[in-house]
């Protein structure tokens, strides 16, 4: 579908291309680094995420169909009067889009290279290319195909549970904690907050509201079913992709975890099938994450919450310099980034995104108020942890999100202040 299309989606298409939104690089990218953290309780670190992303799923779907707008956290916080918070928080969620662009770029680098034998410089040249090519791609008009990303997400659905399965037929408990030390049960909590992202994407759907078929009746059983689905297929793959790769390879190799697993049960035959899926399935998400966020950046642009800059849009109405300027910075962190880093950036911005979502649902709510308040209280305590994990792990990577916090908070009024009065200006010469 392009991006002028009026066709509407369908029940179906709505849940793929939400479980598609999260599957997509969620599992291929995190699996290595919670294992690594959470070792045999790794199922557990996707449980406790997924106690987050439900009712957040659940309290966007509440918050679009109260406000009858697409656009997400941003149109929720103009609707309840908080238009400088809404400011601040839109650029933080296009900054963790852009991580998280970064991070399917640098899996598909590593998936894709691991298969043909590459060495390290061809595989983030491989990050580049990808981001480029589909950069290229919404350019020409072309960025949102929902037949396409159906089918990839299909098929990447098939591939994950096939996988899981043949590793739990062959369960052996010791594979869980081969080769490394047994993690305490608290490990879970750190290591779902280092990989929160990976529940990232089913709110995009969320902003194509209008393009959806009787949203109101059918959207929420909907999202609600993928999310669902995904923290059971997360479960399943974090359990069958050990019992087949070991914990210790799959720390070892966490950029590529899954095909480690794949060739570890199928040998050459595995590692073919785990390449494609993982490339298709990480290419469509780039696609759709960076489709969305640049009609995001769009739509805040003419808000005035972001430079007039961001609001220009090419002879096929594609929002170009916000498809150029983002997918340059996404391609940029992948080839120079590492992917726990990346990872962690992203997944702290988004539990802040959802915990706020939660917080706006919760006070707009006449009834289920304990939907919401149990996706603040359990986002917010996945939240300190990951703060607590990058002060002792990352506290450079800590500070450098405290600095750009800042740095949006108190650069972005005089920022717009400034280029509004410029546009006025050229208005009126």
């Amino acid at each position: 579908m392009g991006s002028k299309s009026s066709k509407s989606l369908g029940v179906l298409a709505v849940w793929a291309l939400a479980a598609g939104g999260m599957v997509g690089g969620g599992i291929y990218t995190v699996l290595g680094v919670v294992i690594a953290v959470s070792a045999q309780w790794a199922w557990l670190a996707f449980l406790l995420t997924g106690l987050v992303a439900l009712p957040s799923a659940y309290s966007y779907v509440f918050l679009t169909k109260k406000f009858h707008k697409e656009g997400g956290v941003f149109v929720f916080l103009e609707a309840i009067k908080a238009k400088n918070m809404a400011g601040n928080l839109a650029w933080m969620l296009i900054l963790g889009y852009v991580l998280t662009i970064s991070v399917y770029a640098f899996a598909f680098g590593h998936y894709v290279s691991f298969a043909f034998n590459f060495d390290p410089l061809i595989t983030r040249l491989l990050a580049l290319t990808i981001v480029a090519s589909l950069v290229v791609l919404n350019l020409a008009g072309v960025g949102k195909l929902s037949k396409v990303e159906i089918a990839i997400v299909s098929v990447n659905l098939i591939v994950l549970f096939s996988l899981a399965i043949y590793g739990i037929i062959n369960w052996d408990p010791n594979q869980l904690v081969s080769g490394i030390e047994p993690r305490p049960f608290w490990s879970s909590l750190i290591g779902g907050a280092a990989i929160f992202m990976a529940y990232e994407g089913f709110q995009l759907l969320t902003y194509e509201y209008s393009k959806i078929k009787k949203p109101k009746k059918y959207l929420m059983p909907t999202l609600l079913s993928a999310v669902g689905f995904v923290v059971i297929l997360y479960i399943l793959v974090a359990l069958g992709a050990t019992m087949l790769g070991g914990a210790l390879s799959l720390v070892r190799f966490k950029e590529i975890a899954l095909s480690i697993s794949a060739q570890n049960a199928f040998g050459k035959t595995g590692i073919i099938v785990m390449t494609i899926a993982a490339a298709f399935a990480t290419a469509a998400a780039i696609n759709s994450t960076l489709f969305s966020t640049a009609n995001l950046s769009k739509r805040i642009a003419k808000q005035n919450e972001l430079p007039s800059w961001f609001n220009h849009t090419n002879t096929n109405d594609v929002p170009d310099r916000s498809i150029i300027l983002l997918g340059a910075l996404a391609a940029g962190m992948a080839v120079i980034g590492s992917l726990s880093s990346l990872v962690e950036a992203a997944s702290l911005a988004f539990l802040c995104t959802f915990g706020i979502v939660n917080w706006i649902a919760l006070k707009e709510s006449d009834s289920k108020k304990w939907i919401p308040l149990c996706g603040i209280i359990i986002s917010g305590i996945i939240g300190l942890a990951l703060v607590f994990r990058l002060s002792i792990s990352k506290p450079l990577a800590l500070v450098a999100v405290g600095a750009l916090v800042l740095l949006i908070v108190v650069g972005r009024p005089y920022l717009l202040k400034n280029t509004i009065k410029r546009s006025n200006q050229n208005e009126s010469d």
